[in-house]
């Protein structure tokens, strides 16, 4: 899988797709795209709305940061354990979603966020089971 998925693309790709999710649930609390898309259609109020999107803003902001410092850009000294647990709490968390999204009551919310959800899981499974000799994204 190193040579299949180098470790640039899915450090890289984590990067990428949680920093436009970041976006994307700002832009929803915004009102600028309709809540009736994110949480499965199950958004209830406008408050359950600030509640559940800050929730998901505050996640992705921490693994945005942790794949940063992982990343080397963000100069944060982790012990390798630290990252491998952490990927795999992530792979795992991105799979979860993947089957959530899968159940979701919007089709868009199906179309669009399944295969970026499995994306990330896959990016993550990448990280947590093939790197740690050294942690940073110059190994190939």
């Amino acid at each position: 899988m190193k040579k299949l998925l180098p470790l640039n693309v899915a450090v890289s790709g984590i990067l990428i797709i949680v920093s436009l999710t970041i976006l994307f649930h700002l832009l929803v609390i915004g009102g600028l795209i309709s809540p009736d898309i994110v949480w499965g259609g199950n958004i209830t109020s406008e408050s359950n709305l600030w509640l559940m999107e800050s929730v998901s803003i505050i996640i992705n902001m921490v693994m945005l940061l942790f794949v940063l410092a992982y990343a080397g850009i963000l100069k944060v000294k982790l012990a390798p354990a630290v990252f491998k647990v952490g990927f795999w709490v992530m792979f795992l968390l991105f799979a979860l979603n993947t089957l959530g999204n899968l159940a979701a009551k919007h089709s868009l919310e199906t179309y669009i966020f399944t295969p970026l959800t499995f994306l990330l899981a896959i990016f993550c499974f990448r990280i947590a089971a093939y790197e740690f000799a050294k942690p940073t994204v110059s190994q190939s």
